[in-house]
């Protein structure tokens, strides 16, 4: 288990506002919420990162991801908002255990703010990336 925060959680050494739990994965309301009802999914393996999470976990928290999103949209009314996933600290990710952001975004002040600079895919780069990419994915783990 983690010894970063939500390995604590896990422990039952910090507590938590509950919102689901399995034998896989926990979901809490965030002590610093960008709007209310923002939800943290965590799995219960203990992975830094997203691809360092085993199949099983991260199968897990994509089955409950919709149904928590669904229960957010009509606890809080709110019918838009994120969900954010950091890997890394360039990437943002403070607390290193995989977790999941469910963000209600009421309006143009609350909840997730993106600026996304945006670029041109390099069509002569494009081919060879794509293959390159499809090739380790059918490369043994």
């Amino acid at each position: 288990m983690s010894d970063t925060v939500f390995g604590k959680i896990l422990r039952g050494e910090l507590p938590c506002h509950k919102v689901y739990e399995d034998e896989r994965v926990l979901a809490f309301l965030d002590v610093f919420p960008l709007s209310r009802g923002h939800v943290l999914v965590i799995p219960k393996e203990p992975a830094a990162t997203l691809d360092a999470l085993s199949d099983d976990s991260a199968a897990a928290i994509g089955r409950v991801l919709p149904r928590l999103c669904r229960a957010l949209r009509a606890v809080t009314g709110v019918a838009d908002y994120n969900v954010l996933q950091n890997n890394g600290a360039a990437a943002h990710q403070a607390v290193f255990h995989v977790h999941f952001h469910i963000i209600p975004k009421p309006n143009d002040a609350a909840g997730l703010g993106v600026v996304w600079p945006a670029s041109r895919l390099d069509p002569g780069d494009a081919p060879g990336l794509a293959k390159a990419l499809t090739d380790a994915l059918s490369a043994p783990a």
